[in-house]
């Protein structure tokens, strides 16, 4: 049997253990029913923090608190919440956050795709107990929605959109009348206190099934943007490429400043089309170039110092991993690169290393 220290990923609640530990400890205010903590100690486990113990929560998400506080608020009331971003804006990252700090797990998932059934909303079916034995509660696999209402859980709904139109409905009763209907016993099962839900979905994805009026209407929508600064984002990059590191024991110094600077600078400009002193605009490709890809630039970018460099990372590192990010469309994207290459970089003092690097691998 493996233990948890050598899984790849651990989930939020094993890999944050004694933070959620040391907050319920310290948490003394009052708490909804079936929560593990107060509204209050779970903003404190998402944003950080230090306790009057003097022990230090880590920041899991670093950005607007009123986001924060809003979303879990909603969850305290009947009110299902509704993550909403562009992709790379932490959705998942806080829904899982969201759901280990309340009710001290993050696994109830379900997967939004295209192939996404009734069944994995709702239940199935033990089939050689429903052939043996005929319907009954014994053959009935619950779902993890159906399993978050028995337990007075949160259950969460990864890319809500890509579940096809006629499916998503399935959301409507359990969260209008909190209650999951199994037609073939003439039964339901009721939510306990506690239950809700806490869905995610891109804005900018193609092939988007849009919800239906009934079914926003069962959701307060928080909206996630992307890091409203530079610093932000850099220490967004920092944080989550240090826990990277840390899980991949990637022998590697910690990658400088200086290199995730540039990262976030490039993805920031690239973006947003103009320089981040505002004085010229720049091409944007296709591509979203998300902090969520920035943190996989520098990732990667270390993985190469460690296992075919110095162990420090470099331009030379990080050139591949961005030019990738970036040229998504062969033809067009790869015009903006040069271009930017050429433009910005190019005459961009104390680059120079990079912009040789970038030309070199181009």
């Amino acid at each position: 049997m493996t233990t948890k220290a050598a899984q790849l990923r651990q989930a939020a609640e094993d890999a944050f253990a004694e933070e959620i530990a040391a907050l319920r400890q310290a948490d003394d205010r009052p708490r909804p029913p079936n929560w593990q903590m107060s509204p209050q100690a779970v903003v404190t486990y998402l944003l950080g923090g230090k306790l009057a113990s003097g022990f230090e929560v880590t920041p899991k998400y670093i950005g607007d608190r009123r986001l924060m506080e809003v979303a879990v608020a909603t969850l305290a009331t009947d009110r299902a919440l509704l993550l909403l971003g562009v992709p790379g804006t932490a959705k998942s990252w806080v829904s899982e956050h969201l759901a280990a700090a309340i009710c001290g797990t993050s696994r109830l998932i379900v997967q939004g795709t295209a192939g996404t059934s009734e069944e994995a909303i709702r239940y199935g079916w033990n089939y050689a107990l429903l052939l043996a034995k005929g319907p009954s509660r014994e053959a009935v696999v619950g779902s993890p929605v159906m399993r978050a209402m028995n337990e007075g859980r949160i259950a969460r709904v990864e890319e809500l959109t890509r579940i096809p139109s006629e499916t998503q409905d399935s959301f409507i009763t359990i969260l209008s009348e909190k209650t999951l209907p199994i037609p073939e016993l003439n039964e339901e099962v009721p939510a306990q206190k506690g239950f809700n839900l806490i869905a995610t979905a891109n804005n900018r994805d193609r092939g988007v099934n849009e919800l239906s009026s009934a079914l926003k209407r069962r959701f307060n929508t928080v909206v996630l943007p992307p890091p409203a600064t530079i610093e932000a984002e850099i220490a967004i990059v920092e944080t989550r490429v240090a826990s990277l590191g840390r899980a991949f024991e990637i022998p590697a110094e910690p990658p400088g400043a200086e290199q995730i600077r540039r990262v976030v600078t490039i993805f920031r400009e690239l973006r947003e089309g103009v320089t981040v002193d505002g004085k010229s605009k720049v091409k944007q490709p296709s591509g979203t170039l998300s902090t969520a890809e920035a943190i996989s630039v520098v990732g990667s970018g270390l993985a190469l110092a460690a296992h075919f460099g110095d162990g420090r990372l470099s331009a030379n590192d990080l050139v591949s991993g961005i030019s990738g990010a970036v040229v998504k469309d062969p033809v067009q994207d790869a015009i903006v690169w040069r271009e930017y290459l050429e433009t910005v970089v190019k005459e961009r003092e104390g680059w120079k290393d990079f912009y040789k690097a970038a030309r070199a691998s181009a």
